[in-house]
């Protein structure tokens, strides 16, 4: 059923009863709209029946991350606690997916300097001899902490 407009003698096409109820305003509204703007209303009725949404796209829905959803805990590797295969194996150092781990070496084909490594804390600057590269590295390293525990916060 259509029905002629009363402007211009465009078509106006009925609505759903749900939809009638705030149609009235709104089409007087865009109506006085297009002839305050000398739009042709044909133009301005197509504009009519478009709903103004906003167009965000819809969140994804992750595992674990809502309400009532149990939340996936993140496992570590497996730890090794098998004496015997912590001495006569190194225990974590394969990185492949397949495989054991590289069985330990007699102490004698290994290289000099790998026993002499420091693998404690670091030296304090009084224990090094002034005439090391050591020293003058590690009073270089001090000098600059506190400057930059000087200066925090400060603009040069």
């Amino acid at each position: 059923m259509n029905v002629k407009d009363m402007h211009g003698g465009h078509l106006c096409y009925p609505l759903p009863q749900e939809r009638m109820a705030g149609y009235g305003l709104f089409c007087s509204t865009m109506r006085i709209k297009c002839f305050a703007t000398n739009t042709p209303v044909r133009f301005c009725m197509s504009n009519l029946y478009r709903i103004p949404t906003r167009g965000y796209a819809k969140k994804v829905a992750a595992k674990g991350k809502g309400k009532g959803m149990v939340k996936d805990v993140l496992k570590g590797p497996e730890v090794c606690k098998d004496p015997v295969k912590l001495t006569s194996h190194a225990v974590g150092v394969n990185i492949f997916k397949q495989g054991d781990d590289p069985a330990l070496k007699p102490p004698e084909e290994y290289p000099e300097w790998l026993f002499r490594l420091q693998l404690g804390p670091p030296k304090n600057i009084h224990e090094l001899e002034p005439d090391s590269h050591e020293y003058w590295k590690v009073l270089r390293k001090e000098h600059m902490l506190r400057f930059n525990r000087l200066h925090k916060g400060k603009k040069l």
